[in-house]
């Protein structure tokens, strides 16, 4: 299916505090995300750091956004994981608990074939009537999803789009060419959102409009709209700061960057440490010079 995501979609980072969930901070984040245009919000996406949530505190954080965010913006939660029947009921849950869409990253750990990767998605697109989004990240899962694998994935009838982060525009050109008219293309990499979108992108899901929500609505807007020398001008502004977000593993500097706007955001949950004060001090630098005001 085709359709379902155009424009910018942010991927949520999870503010904790040393017993749990910040919910004060995350409505508020929720709000400068609206505030800002954003068209989508992707809840425990990898940025949201899943894997060190409990299920609880996942049905909470998913209930939270839905009540909060009332259709002000499309939600998306993220229930993939690398055993099939857990994100199948981590499917369900959040397609009960008011989603939008199913953001499903691959299998990771477990390596499994091609074919493994298809019978998951099949198994997942089965668990809901949503429109389903996959997730391409080998760097992270150690799983690659090849070009011909995403045109047999595109089949699906609810399978609405594949989330590209494998840094490699050859593959993403080959993938976008067997998929064009079945499903969806969209940016997962911030420093290839405008290369993707020229591509046939319809969308990106980005880390750093956690930061610069206006920023990165506007790019995916001209870049659409066909305004390509506008679009390189923000581009071109942006790369520092995308540059110093990733400096570090994702989310350990956009969390710092938030803290400094002046959100609670708190850090990292172990094994993920803080930032290096040389990182912090590039990643205020960054900011700063696009004209953010942060903590000293």
């Amino acid at each position: 299916m085709t359709g379902f995501l155009r424009g910018s979609a942010t991927a949520m980072i999870t503010p904790f505090t040393a017993d749990g969930i910040n919910f004060d901070c995350f409505e508020k984040m929720i709000e400068y995300q609206i505030d800002g245009g954003t068209d989508a919000l992707v809840v425990l996406g990898t940025t949201g750091e899943p894997p060190t949530m409990s299920e609880a505190e996942k049905r909470a954080l998913m209930q939270f956004a839905a009540a909060k965010v009332q259709r002000r913006a499309k939600l998306i939660f993220g229930t993939g994981g690398n055993d099939t029947q857990k994100a199948v009921e981590m499917t369900k849950i959040a397609t009960g608990l008011g989603a939008d869409g199913i953001l499903a990253v691959t299998p990771y750990y477990n390596k499994c074939t091609q074919n493994g990767i298809v019978e998951y998605y099949k198994a997942v697109c089965d668990a809901t009537s949503l429109p389903v989004i996959c997730y391409n990240v080998p760097g992270r899962t150690g799983v690659n999803i090849l070009p011909a694998t995403m045109e047999k994935i595109a089949d699906i009838p609810n399978m609405a789009g594949i989330k590209e982060a494998s840094g490699n525009m050859q593959q993403v050109l080959e993938t976008a060419r067997r998929i064009r008219g079945k499903c969806d293309l969209h940016s997962g990499e911030d420093a290839l959102n405008l290369p993707i979108l020229a591509a046939g992108g319809t969308a990106v899901i980005s880390v750093v409009a956690n930061i610069v929500p206006k920023q990165i609505k506007r790019l995916v807007g001209d870049v659409l709209s066909g305004k390509l020398a506008a679009a390189n001008e923000i581009n071109d502004v942006l790369l520092p700061l995308i540059d110093a977000c990733f400096s570090e593993v994702n989310p350990i500097p956009v969390k710092a960057a938030m803290n400094a706007l002046g959100f609670d955001a708190g850090i990292p949950r172990p094994p993920l440490t803080p930032i290096e004060p040389e990182h912090l001090r590039t990643l205020k630098t960054a900011m700063q010079n696009i004209g953010l005001e942060v903590t000293a």
